[in-house]
């Protein structure tokens, strides 16, 4: 039947079917238009199209030649302006021809002959079984669809029913439309329908493992939630979960690089995975605080201005130049650089010369952090190097303390007492630094304790020592030796007067306004209230004196002004402690000045030598060492193979027991250097003839007589020249170490440089 004008209704995104009906809301002018013809005529029909190109712009070239005839079943305008309206599907027609009037298109349609085949029964089963595999798979299909199956004979009637509510899209149901034999619109839906299958089979497994996950998470949580409410009534609110996600957070924001983050993350899971009743929980927890707090990428910034560090440093240590020029040559090649190794420097001096306080103003000055240990009298490696986190009670090393103790990872650390280290069964610690202070190693250095690797490279380390001597080799290796040497008179005197007496004033609370101290009184404190190498004693002599006049001035109820002279100080100090005048106050025959370094810096060693009746003997006393002893055996043989040169009878040698005797026996003595000392108090002794008390000498001597060099000259010459003395015999050989002694020493002694002893003989017993 052929219809004459029917309106076209052109639909984008919805495709009806016949035997279907479509709920449409629209505004559009022309879908407006369309409607409204239809809806003027008796039968209310229409003419539903889709167009085949999908970005359709009312060309009637995109509209197809077949459709749906549709008739308008409701027509209902809504409060937003628009109009909803209900359309019912009925058959598919042929366009012939589409023609623009009124304002909206219209088409000429006749019916379309639908023809069956043969197939049409077996594509019937086919496709019911199909959709019946399709129904089993996707429950949520609706059962009134799933009756009107019943109802169909046809499979054209089948294949329209079954295109309109299955969930394929818009392309495709849009061919099922255009498509007029039932057969091929079977075939179509079936592979579609087995594709829909294939892809709901997927997302059931999807789904599956998704809701098997959420199962699981759901049970952890509701498991972990229920012990956390059982802990909290239990009063544990610091459960061990809540920790966990503590050391987790503080993790990801933890400046590390990522092995050891790794390292922190396996403890954390170990942590969270083990009971809380184990004894290890306590092990990983502290194991895990340490690597959380360890500065492993915190630098501070040294100071560029090396102005202010040289005065920061003179301000703080009088002398010491050499030290003070290799940290301001240290900063200034760094500077030049950007890329330099912390210098290992080690200062080796007697006690109280300032070595660890130079050390911290060596921090002081660079901006830097100070980490201190000191390492005296330790006798086991584990305190340097750290305990295996297996022990109980086991901690990091002494040295990843100090770092923790700074919280940088470029701090001045101070190594004190590097020479009192001891060795036993337990282990060799000196042997345990030698990876912290190697440059080659220490970028690598790692802690038992730790595990991982720490970078020390960054740090300047300060080691401190008395005696180089007593520093193993292969440590001293690899150390930068500064040897601070001991103070003079007039040094003290300049770091009483700057440094001292300034800060006791202050600690005191006097002022110089109250209290002055002559020159003349501080030398005497130094010279017969003192005896040291440093200034630690002064100072404590000076807050002794400070300390009696604030109590007199309370006691008195006066403000009065104290002006200390030489002659005040045993009102205050009581009677002198030490002096340094010479034992004697004539010379003596058999007596000698030897020169003696000690733990308080140089000073003179009388030695005595006195013979009667025997047999040749040699008796030795004073607390001697064993080279000490040789150096009077060697002494004594040389006299003896020399005897006619020296002119002495070789029967007083041999009918004589000889007695060598060093003052002060409960101080230990030893060392090659009183050798030519020795000799010439021997000599005096069987020639009768007396040395000068203001003579000393220093050397070691051998068999054949040769005068060797010795150490320690500064001090000794400094303590010699603090005794009186004004001659000194040294061996030709420390003529270059004279440069080490202050000029107001020199100036007042004359040197006088040996290589035989013959040189020595023929001036003080020749008078040549």
């Amino acid at each position: 039947m052929d219809k004459e004008k029917l309106a076209v209704l052109v639909l984008n995104d919805v495709v009806v079917f016949p035997n279907n009906e479509v709920r449409i809301e629209y505004s559009d002018s022309f879908e407006k238009a369309s409607i409204e013809y239809a809806d003027s005529t008796q039968d209310k029909y229409l003419v539903i199209v889709n167009p085949l190109d999908l970005n359709y712009v009312e060309d009637v070239t995109s509209l197809p030649s077949y459709g749906i005839l549709g008739q308008l079943k409701l027509k209902l305008t809504v409060p937003n302006g628009k109009t909803r309206v209900v359309i019912q599907g009925i058959r598919r027609v042929e366009v012939s021809n589409y023609f623009y009037q009124d304002g909206f298109y219209q088409a000429n349609v006749s019916d379309v002959v639908i023809s069956s085949s043969r197939d049409d029964k077996n594509y019937f089963t086919l496709l019911m079984k199909s959709l019946d595999k399709y129904i089993e798979k996707a429950p949520y299909m609706s059962n009134a669809v799933i009756s009107q199956l019943d109802t169909v004979e046809t499979l054209d009637e089948l294949c329209d029913l079954i295109g309109s509510f299955l969930p394929f899209d818009y392309s495709k149901k849009k061919q099922y439309v255009l498509t007029i034999s039932p057969v091929e619109r079977a075939h179509m839906i079936i592979e579609d329908i087995h594709e829909e299958l294939k892809f709901l089979e997927l997302e059931r497994k999807i789904e599956n493992e998704v809701e098997q996950e959420i199962e699981e998470s759901q049970k952890e949580y509701f498991l972990r939630e229920k012990l956390r409410a059982i802990k909290r009534e239990l009063g544990d609110i610091n459960s061990k979960e809540d920790e966990v996600e503590k050391l987790k957070r503080r993790l990801s924001k933890l400046k590390c690089n990522h092995k050891v983050k790794e390292k922190i993350s396996s403890e954390i899971s170990r942590y969270e995975a083990i009971s809380s009743h184990s004894p290890e929980l306590g092990m990983i927890r502290d194991y895990l605080d340490w690597m959380f707090h360890l500065p492993w990428n915190v630098y501070t910034k040294d100071t560029k201005d090396l102005l202010r560090v040289e005065s920061i440093l003179n301000s703080s240590h009088h002398a010491l130049e050499e030290v003070k020029s290799r940290i301001l040559e240290y900063l200034a090649v760094k500077q030049n650089t950007n890329n330099l190794r912390s210098p290992i420097i080690c200062l080796v001096g007697p006690p109280g010369v300032g070595k660890t306080s130079l050390a911290l103003s060596i921090a002081d000055s660079l901006g830097r952090k100070v980490a201190k240990i000191s390492v005296g009298g330790i006798n086991d490696e584990a305190e340097i190097v750290g305990h295996r986190r297996t022990y109980v009670g086991a901690n990091p090393g002494r040295i990843i303390q100090g770092i923790r103790k700074a919280g940088t990872a470029n701090p001045v650390f101070i190594i004190d007492e590097i020479d009192k280290m001891t060795k036993d069964i337990k282990g060799d610690p000196a042997s345990s630094l030698l990876e912290v202070l190697d440059p080659e190693q220490n970028s690598k250095f790692s802690d038992h304790y730790i595990e991982e690797e720490f970078d020390l490279s960054k740090v300047l380390f300060i080691a401190t020592a008395n005696y180089i001597d007593q520093i193993p080799y292969e440590l001293r290796d690899r150390l930068e030796i500064i040897e601070l040497s001991s103070y003079t008179e007039y040094e003290k005197l300049d770091i009483a007067k700057n440094h001292l007496i300034p800060r006791a004033l202050e600690e005191h609370g006097l002022t110089s306004l109250q209290i002055q101290l002559d020159d003349d009184a501080i030398m005497a404190m130094i010279r017969y209230y003192t005896k040291e190498a440093g200034v630690r004693e002064l100072d404590r002599v000076i807050a002794s004196l400070f300390r009696k006049i604030v109590k007199k001035v309370l006691l008195e109820k006066e403000q009065v002004f104290y002006h200390i002279r030489q002659e005040d100080l045993e009102k205050f100090l009581g009677k002198k402690k030490y002096s340094y005048e010479k034992t004697g106050e004539k010379s003596a025959i058999g007596v000698v000045n030897g020169m003696a370094y000690t733990v308080f810096g140089g000073d003179i060693l009388p030695i005595e030598v006195t013979m009667f009746p025997g047999k040749g003997e040699l008796i030795l006393t004073g607390s001697l060492g064993e080279v000490m002893q040789e150096s009077c055996q060697i002494a004594f043989s040389y006299i003896k193979a020399n005897a006619k040169d020296f002119s002495i009878p070789f029967e007083v040698l041999s009918q004589n027991d000889i007695h060598i005797h060093f003052p002060e026996g409960a101080v230990g003595k030893d060392g090659p250097s009183a050798g030519i000392a020795i000799t010439t108090a021997l000599i005096s002794l069987f020639k009768n003839q007396a040395i000068e008390n203001n003579i000393s000498m220093t050397g070691e001597i051998t068999l054949r007589g040769r005068v060797l060099p010795i150490g320690g000259l500064r001090e000794k010459v400094i303590g010699s020249h603090r005794a009186g003395i004004r001659k000194i015999f040294l061996p030709t050989e420390n003529r270059d170490d004279l440069e080490k002694i202050p000029e107001e020493v020199k100036d007042d002694i004359t040197f006088i440089f040996v290589d035989n002893y013959f040189d020595i003989y023929r001036q003080l017993f020749e008078g040549v």
